[in-house]
């Protein structure tokens, strides 16, 4: 079983932004910059391209949203998209709110944050989700489904 999965069944404690039959998103524990999220299939596929299209078309389509819940959040020209993810074998979108392509790179990762500090900049995403309309995929607790 992933860490993702065992976040996902709440083995793992989690900052959830998004949740869906497909799907669900949330921070990630070293966020490259504030409000760095993750989009992750409910269902456990090692490799993007072994993903059902539909799931992955799903997974673009919810990508898209959180990214424009972090311009609006964090007051950045873009969010960027980067599919990785040789450390877990489970697929997973970065959604990052960036100024510029240095933003995206993991060398910047930070480790060790506060916790506080972290939820914060989830609730951001999550406040700003709400705010586009997709209230009614922002679970009602950032650390559960």
């Amino acid at each position: 079983m992933s860490v993702f999965t065992e976040i996902i069944e709440g083995n793992i404690p989690g900052r959830f932004v998004w949740a869906d039959e497909t799907c669900v998103a949330f921070g990630t524990h070293e966020p490259i910059k504030e409000g760095h999220t993750l989009v992750v299939p409910r269902q456990e596929v090692s490799r993007f391209t072994d993903l059902d299209e539909e799931a992955f078309a799903h997974l673009a389509v919810v990508a898209q949203k959180i990214g424009r819940a972090q311009e609006h959040a964090f007051g950045v020209p873009r969010a960027m998209l980067m599919i990785a993810g040789m450390e877990v074998p489970h697929v997973h979108l970065h959604v990052i709110p960036a100024t510029s392509e240095a933003d995206i790179r993991f060398e910047n990762a930070q480790s060790g944050l506060p916790g506080e500090k972290m939820d914060a900049a989830i609730e951001k995403v999550r406040d700003a989700l709400r705010e586009l309309g997709y209230g009614e995929f922002v679970p009602a607790d950032l650390h559960s489904l």
